[in-house]
């Protein structure tokens, strides 16, 4: 067992600059030792080498008195931490640029990127395909690092002040996009242009091809150490952010731990997440952190969708300027410690599997997002599975009531097949917008939901769904409206259960014009009985329209629909959508019911939770539990259980920030 599928990390990231290679290492341990920290990430090359290198284009501190980097490996070592070393090869100095220039990216127009003195090298350059290995092997070899992990790897087109400067141009990618296919690089970012689309595919091919050299490089050399980096291909660590940015436009996205988390976690049995929380606000700000509730959710939700704690810095603890977040990452790192044995483990009850549009023609996740915040807001325990790893996961999601598909329009063939045989193994499918709308993915629309695509509208100011009746009149006012916006796709349903019809955009202006809408022959959902079962078919967007603009209307018309579909779940709560439940198994047994206050987000400002409670949760079981264990106050707490032993509930009389119950079972 390799020593990071223990799965319970509890890692701070030290983001040295130039000026802390002669920061105070036993200060350092000691503050890592009051975080309850295991592992260390720290800055060791790329950018900066941050110990005395040998290598001529790997770009050495000056402010380097000593060989910081095996110092510190050694004290972490010596306090029983791992040591995890940090690279950055995106970039590197201006001096490299001046003796080695065609290493590095270019802008249509054949400039470089010189940011304060550090300029933008190019994946397909030298400088990444081959120099950078050396780099790597200078470091594995020398010091027992414990893992290796690659800032900012693949294709990196804009600036820290956020200028993109567009597709590389660099003769590299020329001539290895020529290579390819045969074909010019694209001018610009245009979805719409076929040779855009070879594009996307080239950047996630040729980013495969360089992390297979890293992983056999780094696998020779020595198997126990871990790969890390912001993609999921041959890494054994995945690494994501929860960040902010100022110019971030809305909604603010509450769950993004528990988004980043889930889609690794519930993807990938042989891989872990780390979830780093970033403290600073934004980049060009990073010594003011976010607030404490901010950090407090996005720490908690990374351990109660199943991952460890990942938290960083700029700089160093003792020359921090704003450690107000400190406590509480302390002390929620220390809960963590004192109960890592129900954490990192958790497996999922298998009852929702949302699918994650992944892949290299991804170009909108808004539908994804906004369904789920709907689920999320319902407590109804779902899993995270990506669209690239569905046919991996053929077999595990046979055991799952549901699928969701949110606007997926890109397939592959063996994952349409795979939907196909996962349907005929009794999962129910349910599907948005416009999934299954293109021409060569027509037999599976009418194999799954008994429809034919028509057409898309993008026309629908003033259109609504029709949620009570089948006719208008003028006289019926007990009938109810939706609007909808955006795409609405019209699909002609036959052997279908029909609901929602589509009303038809009219006038709505002046006010004195504002009628004369009609009911066409489209509906807005149509629920499909095959031999196998039934699937559903929402032909707009509930989950764009809830994400940007959070009706419950939307929300309640997608829940109704699913509901049709006799929808059976191992958990319920009277708990408000405010209080973000987790629900998972244990390889022992036991169940670990966690709950979340998230009452304090008001939609930009993360203020005190207010306390909620009593809570009432029922889960439905297959026997009944010896004992719940309150994990925050290690007390048993009471149960009742139903005659037939498959109903139990229990009581939450007040949930302040965060509890979770440990339910133990025969």
């Amino acid at each position: 067992m390799f020593w990071w599928e223990r799965n319970n990390l509890r890692m701070i990231q030290t983001n040295l600059r130039e000026v802390d290679a002669t920061l105070n290492v036993d200060q350092l341990i000691s503050d890592l030792k009051a975080f309850s920290a295991n592992t260390l990430m720290m800055n060791a090359g790329g950018i900066f080498a941050f110990y005395p290198t040998k290598l001529k284009y790997q770009y050495q501190t000056p402010y380097l008195k000593q060989d910081l980097l095996r110092e510190v490996i050694e004290k972490t070592h010596e306090a029983g931490m791992r040591f995890i070393a940090r690279f950055d090869f995106s970039k590197a100095h201006e001096s490299i640029f001046k003796e080695k220039p065609e290493w590095f990216y270019r802008t249509i127009e054949g400039h470089e990127v010189n940011y304060n003195g550090i300029v933008h090298t190019c994946i397909n350059g030298y400088y990444q395909q081959t120099y950078s290995l050396e780099m790597i092997k200078e470091v594995i070899t020398e010091y027992k690092v414990d893992g290796i992990f690659f800032n900012m790897f693949g294709y990196q087109t804009s600036d820290y002040s956020s200028h993109d400067y567009g597709i590389c141009h660099c003769q590299s990618c020329q001539t290895r996009f020529r290579k390819m296919y045969q074909l010019e690089l694209p001018e610009s970012n245009d979805r719409s242009n076929e040779r855009y689309k070879k594009y996307k595919e080239f950047q996630w091919r040729t980013t495969q091809e360089m992390l297979d050299r890293i992983h056999d490089l780094v696998k020779k050399i020595n198997p126990h150490i871990a790969i890390s980096t912001y993609n999921d291909y041959k890494v054994d660590i995945v690494r994501k952010e929860s960040n902010t940015k100022l110019t971030r436009p809305h909604p603010v996205w509450l769950y993004s731990s528990s988004e980043n988390v889930k889609s690794v976690e519930d993807t990938w049995d042989d891989k872990l997440i780390s979830n780093c929380c970033i403290n600073a606000v934004d980049l060009q700000y990073r010594f003011h952190g976010v607030s404490e509730q901010e950090v407090s959710i996005r720490l908690y939700e990374s351990i109660a969708s199943g991952s460890g704690l990942d938290f960083c810095i700029i700089g160093v603890f003792d020359r921090y300027s704003d450690q107000k977040n400190f406590p509480t990452v302390k002390d929620i790192f220390r809960f963590h410690e004192e109960n890592e044995q129900y954490y990192g483990q958790l497996l999922s009850v298998e009852e929702i599997a949302l699918i994650k549009p992944t892949g290299p023609q991804v170009s909108n996740e808004t539908e994804y997002l906004g369904i789920f915040k709907m689920l999320k807001e319902e407590h109804k325990p779902f899993d995270v599975v990506c669209q690239h790893q569905l046919v991996t996961n053929e077999e595990k999601l046979k055991r799952f009531q549901f699928i969701i598909i949110p606007d997926i329009r890109e397939w592959e063939g063996e994952q349409l097949n795979t939907l196909i045989r996962l349907h005929q193994q009794g999962v129910k499918v349910v599907a948005t917008g416009q999934t299954l709308t293109q021409a060569d993915q027509a037999q599976v629309l009418r194999s799954l939901f008994n429809g034919e695509f028509i057409k898309t509208t993008t026309e629908n100011d003033a259109a609504y769904l029709l949620t009570k009746g089948k006719q208008l009149s003028s006289e019926d006012t007990e009938q109810n409206w939706v609007f909808i916006d955006g795409e609405f796709s019209m699909i002609k349903f036959s052997n279908c259960d029909k609901w929602l019809p589509y009303i038809l955009p009219s006038t709505f202006g002046p006010p004195e014009r504002a009628y004369n809408h009609k009911l066409s022959e489209f509906h807005g959902a149509g629920i499909a009985h095959t031999e196998y079962g039934a699937n559903a078919y929402l032909t707009w967007q509930p989950g764009t329209l809830y994400y940007q603009h959070g009706y419950e209307d939307h929300k309640q018309l997608f829940d109704r629909i699913l509901n049709q579909l006799e929808y059976r779940s191992i958990l319920k709560a009277d708990a408000p959508g405010s209080v973000e439940m987790f629900i998972n198994r244990t390889a022992k047994g036991q169940y670990v019911v966690q709950l979340l206050n998230l009452s304090g987000f008001n939609g930009v400002t993360y203020m005190e939770p207010i306390p909620i409670g009593p809570i009432q949760i029922e889960l439905h079981l297959e026997d009944v539990p010896t004992n719940i264990i309150h994990l925050n106050s290690k007390k048993a707490i009471a149960f009742e259980a139903d005659s037939s032993h498959s109903t139990i509930t229990f009581q939450v009389d007040q949930l302040q920030r965060y509890d979770a119950y440990v339910i133990e079972m025969r």
